[in-house]
């Protein structure tokens, strides 16, 4: 099915496999992973070339054009080339988009991928394909609503192989869950195969509503697609207030918890659901009565300089919370980054990226990485940045929009992906695009090898399972990593 013939499993001793599988992966803890790390080298098995105690993937639902960002094409003619001039970065021969200045001065802190690809130019597919990192089409995909057939996301996939840290899940999705204009949820963003109890976290920070077709960086870079700058009505960029009621002591409820774990001890023997309500009702306790959860989830309680650093908008709001999570102990953190495929640019391209899209991502993205070097951090987090896919060579104008202005359409056959952090060589360029950004030219890199590489990054080895509800194994790696990122 589109080359998943060509993937293939991590070799593994039986020895090996067998270990693994006694311990149990699913909710698989860090002593764990250090025996078969260890295990693993005894074998010969490749060590991580990254390391990091937490991830953060940024993603940009709709689609960024690779060609108006990080892999711009001066020489190529004009409807390849688009309206955009490219700029120097701090790296030597390596430019990017003139809109991306503030990241252009940081390039020694950041590694590009230029060449990953996947066949499909379907939003809900290439979500599915870039969340998960698995290139083929799970049996009975739907593009209309998430299947439990649908494989695991990479955040699912750590909730399923780490502990919580201080009463903070694994890994956690924010500011918003992907919602389709339409109103139907895009798939690929949960535990599919896995269950519901993989789950990530998702932390539901931007509200508005009557808005499905605004987008961008609520609310200083809201914006409508044909008609320019637009904000929601009575938006707020909040997370949910973990808050006990006024009358309501902390001693009360640890008590009233006690009572409600005696009466449902009998739910533990129950089925998979009745577990399901068991775990997030422990969870929720937990995380009710540890202001360390409040701290991190408080966005409007930052220091006024670190809010006007990251900027005061949906976007700058989202990384900084994350920044303050994976601080706090969280694993991994998808940061999505625009609502309702927000990077889809069919029109009006290019006055939608220089003035809302691009501006509020270079600051952002350029502040994270400067407060987590300050903060001694930035060895310890990958950040990766990517889209479901990218945007074709040519520019067009579809004569039958309302605003008849140029953009690009969806293309899978090739994108950028940003890293940082985490043990990344900075200034350091992987794979490359043709002369006009259409396919991978060399060292073609797919979503399972980028999957592979965040979970090698974390300390997964590539023998790791995970088992589902009926005991069969299924493999966490389906590639290598990407190698010279360090």
């Amino acid at each position: 099915m589109n080359g998943a013939s060509q993937l293939r499993h991590p070799n593994a001793s039986r020895r090996t496999a067998v270990q693994a599988g006694a311990v149990g992966l699913l909710g698989l803890g860090m002593s764990q992973v250090t025996g078969l790390r260890a295990l693993a080298a005894t074998q010969g098995a490749p060590q991580p070339i990254l390391k990091a105690k937490a991830v953060i993937y940024i993603f940009l639902s709709g689609g960024l054009g690779q060609q108006d960002s990080f892999d711009p094409k001066p020489d190529a003619p004009d409807n390849i080339r688009g309206e955009f001039k490219s700029i120097a970065t701090r790296t030597p021969g390596i430019r990017v988009c003139e809109h991306l200045p503030m990241l252009a001065a940081r390039s020694d802190k950041w590694a590009l991928v230029r060449s990953l690809t996947h066949p499909y130019n379907e939003h809900s597919i290439g979500h599915h394909v870039m969340l998960t990192g698995r290139s083929p089409i799970p049996p009975g995909f739907s593009d209309s609503k998430p299947k439990a057939t649908d494989f695991p996301s990479i955040a699912s996939v750590v909730t399923g192989q780490f502990q919580p840290v201080n009463n903070l899940p694994p890994a956690a999705v924010l500011p918003e869950r992907l919602i389709h204009v339409t109103g139907r949820t895009i798939p690929g963003q949960f535990g599919g195969e896995m269950g519901r109890q993989a789950d990530p976290w998702f932390i539901e920070a931007s509200h508005y509503r009557d808005s499905k077709y605004i987008h961008g960086a609520f609310p200083e870079y809201g914006f409508q697609r044909q008609t320019g700058s637009a904000t929601p009505p009575n938006y707020r960029y909040e997370a949910p207030r973990l808050e006990l009621a006024h009358d309501l002591l902390a001693d009360r409820i640890v008590s009233r918890s006690r009572m409600l774990d005696s009466l449902d001890h009998q739910r533990r023997h129950l089925d998979r659901a009745g577990g399901r309500f068991d775990h997030h009702h422990q969870t929720a306790t937990a995380m009710l009565l540890d202001g360390r959860v409040h701290r991190a989830l408080d966005i409007h309680a930052a220091p006024a300089v670190a809010q006007d650093r990251y900027g005061r908008n949906s976007f700058g709001w989202s990384l900084l919370m994350a920044r303050q999570l994976v601080e706090a102990g969280v694993r991994m953190v998808q940061v999505n980054l625009g609502n309702n495929e927000g990077w889809d640019t069919h029109e009006n391209a290019f006055g939608n990226l220089k003035n809302f899209l691009l501006p509020p991502t270079d600051r952002a993205v350029s502040a994270l990485l400067d407060d987590l070097r300050e903060r001694g951090l930035l060895d310890e987090v990958l950040i990766v940045m990517a889209g479901e896919f990218g945007r074709t060579p040519r520019v067009f104008t579809d004569t039958s929009s309302v605003t008849k202005t140029p953009g690009r359409d969806h293309w899978g056959a090739v994108q950028t992906v940003f890293f940082a952090g985490g043990g990344v060589k900075g200034g350091t360029v992987v794979g490359s695009s043709d002369r006009i950004g259409g396919y991978p030219s060399t060292d073609l890199q797919k979503p399972e090898n980028m999957a592979a590489t965040i979970y090698q990054a974390l300390g997964l080895p590539p023998s790791i399972i995970w088992k589902d509800s009926l005991d069969r194994p299924h493999h966490v790696y389906h590639g290598a990593p990407i190698g010279g990122l360090t």
